[in-house]
């Protein structure tokens, strides 16, 4: 069986035909996805399914990853604050040295395409730096929150941007004024994966055992990379305000590296001093491959938070809603796309505000459930795959237009 239809059995027969049917006219394409690792985060999680399934429809699709020394890694972390509104300084020589890196790798990396797609800031120069004659169209994917970006940074992008042929936001409200046509696409995640499949019983029991967790008594959990952004010392903050109600209640704080983010391993060392010596507090640092043990944490879960105080998306509150469970998220970014109140979860503003929702969820286990009923339905119509990729085989087909300056800006709106 072909990975897409295996497919068939979450989304339908129709679903799939339709994306054959789009795929027809981009067959032997060449498509290069460009980002800035292999491994942690949402982005490298999309483009390991992604890259597949375009081959499978007849695209001649590739994944090539920059490479830079790790000064390049932390400079690009604070263009990626800045970008989402926190000022980070950066020097002169900061920003030569993101150009720089973009330099070398046009020159390494096998860019000659009919389409490249440039994933985040990282390698967003590389249409500067590269020959016009290798590539035929540039699409620029933003996957962060560029609405508020700080002046010098914006100004520092905007010169490699305005060298693009489109450009991808995941909402309207991230978008920022573009000479190019800008496409709506939010991300998704993948329902047969290691993450995402259902668990047998036993499997998510032996996983919790391994992890140190207590099966029998309530979870709240948070999945996601060591981040200020995350919020993850508000989480612990919430979780002691709620303590003296529920003394039985447990937390669980699991992330992982990622090659292009440098200031994980300071934000760990935060939360653990935050963490302390209480033992219902777990945090815990995985392997990039731990996928099964997120499922498992994931599915054991109360309640699942991702109080973020910014947001590209939150892919790890669609792998929540997707196992049924209700959510309480910050409301910023994509967040406020899947988190409803009252129907799929709650969305909150402060650390006040997450534990008193989380109050009334351990108190009404029937909102509970119909919230994670909704959550499910609710992710299957909007945040599959199936239907990510979709949304990328029409973009991919308006760019190959050659009167593609002619579509109106923000198009998929």
């Amino acid at each position: 069986m072909s990975r897409l239809e295996a497919y068939e059995q979450v989304v339908g027969h129709q679903e799939i035909e339709r994306l054959r049917q789009l795929a027809r006219g981009l067959a032997g394409k060449r498509v290069v996805h460009v980002n800035s690792t292999r491994v942690g985060g949402g982005v490298a999680e999309i483009l390991s399914w992604m890259v597949p399934l375009m081959k499978e429809l007849g695209i001649d699709a590739h994944w090539e990853v920059i490479q830079g020394p790790p000064e390049f890694y932390r400079v690009t972390k604070a263009i990626h604050n800045n970008l989402q509104g926190l000022p980070v300084p950066l020097t002169d020589k900061d920003l030569e040295l993101h150009k720089a890196v973009n330099e070398e790798n046009a020159a390494r990396l096998d860019l000659e395409a009919d389409v490249v797609i440039v994933h985040d800031p990282q390698p967003v120069f590389l249409p500067v730096y590269t020959k016009s004659t290798r590539v035929g169209r540039w699409v620029w994917r933003c996957h962060v929150d560029a609405s508020r970006p700080t002046r010098r940074v914006w100004k520092h992008l905007e010169e490699a941007i305005n060298q693009y042929d489109a450009a991808i936001f995941h909402m309207a409200a991230f978008t920022r004024p573009l000479r190019c046509p800008m496409f709506l696409i939010p991300p998704s995640i993948d329902p047969l994966s290691d993450k995402n499949r259902p668990l047998p019983e036993n499997e998510r029991l032996e996983i919790l055992e391994q992890l140190g967790v207590d099966h029998d008594r309530p979870l709240l959990v948070q999945v996601s990379r060591f981040d200020r952004f995350k919020d993850p010392v508000g989480v612990i903050q919430a979780y002691r305000l709620i303590k003296p109600y529920y003394p039985d209640i447990q937390l669980v704080l699991a992330g992982g590296p990622a090659d292009d983010d440098p200031e994980g391993p300071e934000v760990l060392r935060q939360v653990m001093d935050h963490a302390g010596a209480d033992r219902d507090i777990r945090v815990l640092m995985l392997p990039p491959d731990s996928h099964v043990q997120i499922n498992a944490l994931q599915r054991s879960a109360t309640i699942v938070l991702q109080k973020s105080i910014r947001e590209g998306f939150g892919l790890t509150v669609t792998e929540a809603l997707w196992k049924g469970k209700p959510v309480i998220g910050g409301a910023c970014g994509g967040i406020t796309l899947q988190v409803h109140d009252y129907h799929t979860g709650f969305l909150v503003y402060s650390v006040e505000g997450a534990a008193y929702r989380i109050r009334y969820l351990l108190r009404y286990t029937d909102k509970r459930q119909r919230m994670g009923r909704l959550g499910h339905e609710f992710v299957r119509e909007h945040f599959l795959l199936t239907r990510h990729l979709r949304d990328y085989l029409i973009m991919l087909l308006l760019v190959e237009r050659k009167d593609v300056a002619r579509l109106p800006s923000a198009f998929a709106a």
